[in-house]
């Protein structure tokens, strides 16, 4: 079985269950950035980069200009610094849903800006793990509420534990074509729902989020490696049904799922 860094959380106690992950609850280090406030984060320099370089083809699929984005590391960094200097527990609990998302997105940026010209994010080997060395997504990269991070607890012990949300899968972008799409704008507090379920509808309506062909789906791996944040395979058809349009609501109904698949490919324009 082809376990990726996407399906593994902590250790080898859980790669048997990776295939199958279900909501997480947070570590005892991380449970100290639960949202308590009603503090907010200005988020409009990331949102310039984004408009400038995220770059939407006519099939609805958001490429990267990493060359532009490399053209503007200092800026980059500067949202970054700024960012980690931002107490998260201050903020309303839509506030940080926007701000981990986005400081997940935007220190990507940064990684794959930095190495581009690359081919695939998992060739970016920081460090980080004994036994799987390649990509960014366990080193330490980022420092909050002085505790370092790494991406994978960023995205593992952070968002998915503390929101609880299956929809929090369509904000995180690992920049790769399989990836849902990094959005051309900021989350924030009042954007985070209305623009999760929009890149969650982009997504479930490209092949790459599901396809169906001759009364067979063909889903993306986000769906057999977080069946459980979905509520099992089970109801993988409804909430694709929930996302898609009419007509494609309609083959789903009458396909089966048939497999899963994956493109570490770069998201680059």
């Amino acid at each position: 079985m082809d376990f990726d860094r996407r399906s593994i959380i902590v250790g080898l106690a859980s790669l048997a269950a990776a295939p199958v992950l279900g909501p997480l609850p947070a570590t005892a280090a991380l449970t100290g950035f639960r949202p308590a406030g009603q503090g907010r984060v200005d988020h409009s320099a990331y949102d310039a980069l984004l408009k400038a370089f995220v770059k939407p083809d006519a099939e609805g699929y958001n490429r990267v200009d990493y060359r532009g984005v490399k053209s503007q590391l200092s800026a980059l960094r500067a949202y970054l610094a700024a960012l980690q200097a931002v107490n998260p527990v201050s903020l309303s609990r839509d506030e940080a849903h926007a701000y981990w998302i986005n400081l997940y997105n935007a220190k990507t940026l940064e990684v794959v800006a930095e190495a581009y010209p690359v081919t695939s994010i998992k060739k970016i080997n920081l460090g980080g793990s004994f036994l799987f060395g390649s990509g960014p997504w366990k080193a330490k990269l980022m420092s909050v509420n002085a505790t370092e991070l790494s991406l994978d607890d960023v995205e593992h012990e952070i968002v998915r534990a503390l929101f609880n949300d299956p929809m929090s899968h369509y904000g995180l972008n690992c920049a790769s074509y399989s990836c849902p799409n990094l959005a051309t704008s900021a989350y924030t507090g009042a954007n985070i729902n209305q623009l999760l379920r929009q890149t969650g509808v982009d997504y479930v309506n490209h092949p790459r989020g599901v396809s169906v062909s001759k009364g067979r789906i063909t889903a993306s791996k986000i769906y057999s490696w977080y069946a459980g944040d979905f509520g099992g395979k089970g109801k993988l058809k409804s909430h694709w049904m929930s996302l898609a349009s009419p007509d494609k609501a309609a083959l789903i109904a009458d396909a089966r799922i048939s497999g899963y698949e994956y493109d570490w490919g770069i998201n680059a324009v």
